[in-house]
């Protein structure tokens, strides 16, 4: 068949206008974006996913996964704007800053190194004026794997254009000493950090001590410069406690602590800042992270199970719901950053995602089409921005 100039150009027109309408769904398709570091190369690696908004299915992005800036990446965290993730290498001790692109490819931007040495998790406030990080050991001198010391907390700032500012000194324990020591009575004593969270009413560290046992849980007031002061000197979880892994609620109202040792989800009101355990609830063994799904549902990973469990939420009280079966050794977990309805998790000795579709009444979890994904490498932690469009939530 041919067709004459005027068919022609009627022709290239149509062509072109439903190539236009294919990119435009595939535009309006794509929730969200989220970012899984893996850390079985050296350096470690982000891998970066697109979300289906109607199948929750995940594709990787061309050109992923990316270099994490550092050796064994442990942590990650996004501004509320959307615009910089943070990558926590803990064997290199650093933080690097990544601008992102709104087709969720990432570019490094700066890098800055932590206080103390093996950090092991971060947290940004909502209004994304500063990142909190918790150091394994805190820069005593003499302070290794072999004399252990306590870890600490620091904080840094957030430039305008997403880098690092110097650390924010804390005088509260001494001086010139910017990072905050996570300190009992004895300066020496071993407390391991965990886990931070941030709200509008406080910082939240999670640390326990190798040799007794004893979990704490250390609450922080924080300031318009950063600094921070502590509201209790560590609060006492139980004898035989590791607490794993934080997370708040909408309102800020409610802490949640998982703990791998009580296999427990332990609820604090933190509405006055200082934590008041509420309740807690049984996990399953070693819960290794945890989640909240808007005002309705917490979900938590429990480690040595391989399993996920589900809990309805109502006013901070958590009331089990149902467990599910995940991939090997799930570590990481999070919904999709548009809260439309899917649940992931990444799991680490599996080297697979897993993704569930959240029944928004029951809280019930169906696994996506094509989970589990696999990553290929080791994944160790997630999280996710929205397409177009600020972070939301936890």
């Amino acid at each position: 068949m041919k067709f004459g100039k005027v068919g022609q150009i009627a022709l290239v027109s149509a062509i072109a206008l439903i190539v236009a309408t294919l990119f435009t769904a595939c535009g309006t398709l794509t929730v969200g974006f989220m970012f899984v570091a893996t850390n079985r190369v050296t350096p470690g690696q982000v891998q970066v996913y697109e979300v289906n908004s109607e199948s929750g299915v995940l594709r990787t992005i061309p050109t992923s996964p990316f270099p994490s800036g550092g050796r064994n990446p442990v942590a990650e965290a996004v501004t509320p704007d959307a615009k910089n993730l943070y990558v926590v290498n803990e064997d290199d001790n650093n933080i690097t800053q990544f601008g992102i692109g709104t087709d969720g490819k990432i570019y490094p931007q700066s890098t800055v190194n932590t206080p103390g040495s093996f950090p092991m998790a971060t947290a940004i406030d909502g209004a994304g004026k500063f990142l909190y990080v918790v150091d394994t050991l805190s820069p005593i001198a003499g302070c290794s794997l072999q004399n252990s010391c306590p870890g600490d907390l620091a904080v840094f700032p957030i430039n305008a254009d997403g880098s690092l500012g110097t650390a924010v000194t804390n005088t509260t324990q001494y001086p010139d000493y910017w990072p905050l020591q996570l300190t009992l009575t004895d300066s020496r004593t071993v407390l391991t950090p965990t886990a931070v969270n941030v709200t509008a009413t406080g910082v939240y560290v999670t640390a326990y001590n190798p040799l007794t046992k004893i979990g704490y849980l250390f609450a922080y007031a924080t300031s318009g410069s950063g600094a921070v002061t502590p509201l209790n000197g560590g609060l006492p979880i139980v004898s035989g406690s590791e607490p794993s892994a934080l997370a708040s609620d909408s309102t800020g109202s409610y802490l949640f602590v998982t703990d791998s040792l009580l296999n427990r989800v332990a609820t604090y009101n933190v509405s006055s800042g200082t934590p008041a355990l509420a309740s807690t609830v049984a996990t399953g063994d070693q819960p290794s992270a945890l989640t909240v799904d808007g005002t309705s549902f917490v979900y938590v990973t429990n480690g040595s199970d391989s399993t996920i469990t589900s809990y309805g939420l109502s006013s901070g009280t958590l009331t089990y719901l149902a467990t599910t079966a995940t991939g090997i050794n799930p570590i990481g977990v999070t919904v999709d950053p548009r809260h439309v309805g899917y649940l992931y998790t990444v799991n680490f000795l599996g080297a697979t995602l897993n993704g569930f579709q959240i029944n928004s009444t029951s809280g019930a979890l169906i696994n996506t089409q094509n989970s589990p994904y696999s990553s290929t490498l080791q994944p160790t932690a997630i999280v996710g921005i929205p397409h177009g469009g600020t972070a939301s939530g936890k």
